[in-house]
């Protein structure tokens, strides 16, 4: 069986498939089916065959575009592929062999043929096009090809916007029956009412439902501000805003998160900052996410510094298109975390985006390497960026084991905002 010729038969038709393989198993040929031309790309690239018979018409993926994925991956491009298509009509034969196929067989295959011709293409038989036909059908195809793509982005947009409408609703139903039952526990979970004394269980289970709808209100809401965010409606109550104060409360609201994982939680003074002109509660909100997000990827004894600065002229060449005689501040969340991979550093921005395997995702805002719903520092951009600021991250590596740090900057305007 060792010298056995491999052959990958790509067709959506099951009888077709059974036909073929039948056939060529009796003439002694090693044959690999796949359903579709995705299953084809991948199946050729693990299997690296001898040759491969490619039906053209297939729904998705077609057979052309296949051909082509494949003659452009590593070791298979002198694979051979023949096309396989019940669509015989005129520069059919020819697109298939623009497209990277190297020979044309029609339906209905000629079984008692076939062992033949598959062994005249293994012994480098190739059918070939002429170079003003190519040049034709190389065109043809390629306006195709753009055509197809269009196409696709055009239904990924409508999906997106799909997901967009849906988390928008869903977070707006959600919202009201969750405030509903928060408001009742809070009320059942009154420090000086009858339910601590006289049911104390009782007590304690409830205090479980309360922790875990305040987590849910948490997910609604931020999925409420991504909304927001997507349709630039992220309302911003402007005033001076004191960052040494924003900052101050939002380190108290994590100081037993990170005592609870045995970490410093350092906030270095910032009375030397100006006021700034912008919405306290959502630049507090803000970074609450960044020192979230830097408890949870920071192993248990290390260290997380919030500060800040008056930005410098390095700032301004971070984003040209500001003007240099802008004033701004700021802000830094350094930890001496896992670090992020400079490959992921632009992506850990995206709405659900995660760096771990959603597959090992494990809930939780502080656990170390935990997971979440992966909107924090989607809505830590928004916010800044409502504010006319942006934000970016530094890292040198992910690095579990020697921990080489993160730090994300905040820069926020001191003046106006500018109008939206």
């Amino acid at each position: 069986m060792s010298d056995q010729r491999r052959i990958i038969y790509v067709e959506d038709d099951a009888p077709s498939r059974l036909l073929v393989t039948q056939v060529l198993h009796m003439a002694g040929f090693e044959v690999v089916e796949a359903k579709d031309g995705m299953e084809g790309i991948r199946l050729a690239q693990e299997l690296k065959p001898d040759l491969i018979l490619m039906d053209i018409n297939m729904p998705g993926l077609d057979g052309y575009a296949a051909a082509t994925k494949i003659k452009s991956l590593p070791g298979l491009a002198e694979t051979p592929i023949i096309a396989v298509t019940a669509n015989v009509v005129e520069g059919d034969r020819e697109r298939a062999l623009t497209a990277g196929c190297d020979g044309y067989l029609p339906k209905p295959i000629n079984v008692d043929a076939l062992p033949d011709q598959i062994n005249e293409f293994l012994g480098g038989r190739r059918e070939r096009v002429d170079e003003e036909a190519e040049r034709g059908y190389l065109r043809e195809y390629s306006e195709r090809l753009v055509d197809r793509l269009e196409e696709k982005i055009a239904a990924l947009t409508r999906s997106d916007e799909m997901k967009s409408r849906f988390i928008s609703i869903a977070a707006h139903e959600l919202h009201t029956p969750i405030t509903i039952i928060r408001g009742y526990v809070d009320i059942l979970l009154e420090p000086n009412g009858p339910l601590k004394e006289s049911d104390p269980r009782a007590w304690t289970m409830l205090e479980g439902v309360f922790n875990g709808v305040k987590r849910l209100h948490e997910i609604v809401e931020d999925m409420l501000d991504i909304s927001r965010i997507e349709a630039n409606a992220l309302d911003l109550e402007i005033a001076p805003v004191r960052l040494a104060e924003v900052a101050e409360r939002a380190v108290d609201l994590r100081r037993d998160s990170a005592r609870r994982r045995n970490l410093v939680l350092t906030l270095q003074p910032m009375e030397h900052l100006p006021a700034i002109w912008g919405d306290g509660a959502r630049i507090q909100q803000m970074l609450d996410h960044l020192i979230a997000n830097a408890i949870k990827f920071t192993p248990d004894g290390g260290c997380i510094t919030v500060s800040g600065r008056l930005a410098g002229r390095e700032t301004h060449l971070a984003a040209p298109d500001i003007a240099p005689d802008k004033s701004f501040v700021e802000l830094i969340v350094a930890d001496t975390g896992v670090g992020i991979d400079p490959g992921e550093q632009d992506r850990i921005f995206e709405q659900f985006y995660e760096v771990r395997d959603p597959r090992l995702h494990s809930t939780s805002k502080t656990a170390f390497m935990g997971g979440g719903a992966g909107l924090g520092l989607a809505i830590t951009r928004g916010v800044a960026e409502a504010h006319g600021g942006w934000v970016w991250v530094e890292s040198e590596s992910y690095d579990p084991e020697r921990c080489p740090g993160t730090s994300f900057h905040v820069v926020l305007p001191v003046g106006a905002l500018p109008r939206r």
